[in-house]
């Protein structure tokens, strides 16, 4: 018999669904409460039901958990469609700090939080589109 190894999933170490809804749960509150992200909570429609659902499936779907999103949405084409928001320094700064304070919050494991807030910011780096 081989030993191989089995990949885990960031899905999988974070906590799968549950966490995954409680991170953008909290995320979201944490944009609607935090003064440094007034800018960010303006791209966004008053009602937040609608993108914390659409958020909830794509990070499922990014973290290696269920096509939850793809199916519905297609590819994700992230840039393309925050083309129309202005995205600079100061919004993914914003987005961070809303992620962050999240992450701390519902994922338990430090190694994984470290490993998603690394991939997390790649993300969010790549997402501005003005200086």
């Amino acid at each position: 018999m081989t030993d191989t190894t089995t990949a885990i999933s960031m899905f999988e170490r974070i906590g799968g669904r549950a966490t995954i809804g409680a991170l953008v749960d909290r995320f979201y509150d944490r944009m609607d409460s935090l003064p440094e992200a007034k800018i960010i909570r303006a791209m966004h429609a008053d009602d937040l039901s609608l993108i914390r659902d659409v958020l909830k499936r794509y990070l499922t779907e990014w973290t290696g958990g269920p096509r939850l999103y793809t199916p519905e949405k297609g590819h994700p084409r992230l840039r393309q469609r925050h083309f129309g928001f202005s995205i600079g320094d100061a919004e993914r700064d914003a987005w961070m700090l809303c992620m962050r304070g999240a992450m701390e919050q519902t994922i338990t494991d430090a190694a994984a939080r470290q490993d998603l807030d690394k991939a997390l910011s790649s993300l969010a780096d790549w997402m501005r589109n003005r200086p």
